[in-house]
């Protein structure tokens, strides 16, 4: 078997995502994953790893990379399959960076550390449990038509998930296999993941607003939802004479500040933007909590996955 080739050293070779597939494959069936070694296509990559606190760079086994983006991006003491399902999530979130947006080219690497650029990575919480997810899932991927799907996850879902462009916003492509479902993570999520407020001075919005969609709404003396979707969320606000999308404003706001698009309460009161809402998190692909309720329902880590990705095929890509 051949390494996977890179491209100048940091970017895998177009010729990973040319594996054969069936294309819309639904439901939780899978075809069987090859039995012998020389029927896996490649051997597991190495990439380039950039650390956003040293400043440095550093070459990392990608299954190794991936127990340590598990062990950040989720609970180490959760279940095994929700563990699992984060770690096929994970490598196909990684994949897809890698091959349709070059890695992380600021830094000349195939990843960073940053959840803003790419996402968490700890090694120092990697436990026992995390080497058996991701051993458990070893080279295991997500595609929808043959294409690495964009693998998004977040904290809680309040209760039913977004389709893309509801919960980001994203319309650069179509993104079939997200749909909205129910979830069940807002029944066992702990109360910060669950329910939400905050109160915002109204300069702060005005300047979030400005920042975000590029026109200044003046004096905020009102707020309205203008937009909802199918999940519930606010797609559109309006914030005195400025409209912006409800991920705009989260994003201007502070994710951890404004935790969901999920609105129950949205109003201009006492000088401030007073919000109340549900989940934690933009609210498409994976709820976590809700993997978490699924795993411990009995639920295998593709059970979870094809409940939240529609139509998708696993394949096991290397040994």
């Amino acid at each position: 078997m051949k390494r996977i080739p890179f491209l100048s050293g940091i970017v895998l070779s177009a010729a990973l995502v040319v594996l054969a597939a069936s294309a819309g494959c639904r439901g939780p069936a899978e075809k069987p994953l090859p039995k012998k070694e020389s029927q896996y296509k490649y051997q597991e990559p190495e990439i380039t790893l950039y650390d956003n606190n040293t400043g440095q760079k550093k070459k990392i086994r990608f299954e190794e990379y991936i127990a340590g983006v598990v062990a950040a991006e989720m609970e180490p003491a959760w279940p095994v399959d929700a563990l699992s399902a984060q770690a096929v999530l994970a490598r196909t979130f990684t994949l897809h960076k890698i091959k349709y947006e070059k890695g992380v080219p600021q830094h000349g690497a195939d990843a960073s550390t940053s959840t803003e650029e790419f996402q968490a990575y700890d090694p120092s919480r990697i436990t026992p449990r995390v080497r058996e997810a991701v051993k458990k899932t070893r080279g295991q991927t997500i595609r929808y038509q043959g294409k690495y799907i964009r693998a998004w996850f977040h904290s809680n879902a309040g209760g039913k998930t977004a389709t893309a462009g509801e919960g980001l916003a994203f319309n650069k492509e179509p993104t079939p296999y997200i749909k909205s479902v129910s979830d069940p993570g807002q029944k066992i999520a702990k109360a910060d993941a669950k329910t939400w407020e905050a109160s915002v001075p109204l300069e702060e919005v005005r300047a979030a607003v400005l920042e975000q969609a590029g026109k200044d709404p003046g004096a905020i003396t009102d707020a309205a939802i203008v937009k909802k979707g199918a999940s519930g969320r606010a797609e559109t606000v309006r914030l005195g004479d400025a409209d912006i999308s409800g991920s705009s404003l989260r994003l201007g706001l502070g994710p951890e500040r404004m935790r969901s698009s999920l609105l129950d309460r949205f109003e201009v009161k006492d000088g401030m933007l007073q919000m109340a809402g549900r989940g934690f998190g933009h609210g498409v692909g994976m709820s976590q909590w809700g993997a978490h309720y699924l795993a411990r329902q009995g639920k295998s880590y593709t059970e979870i996955i094809h409940y939240y990705f529609q139509d998708v095929s696993i394949d096991k890509i290397w040994r």
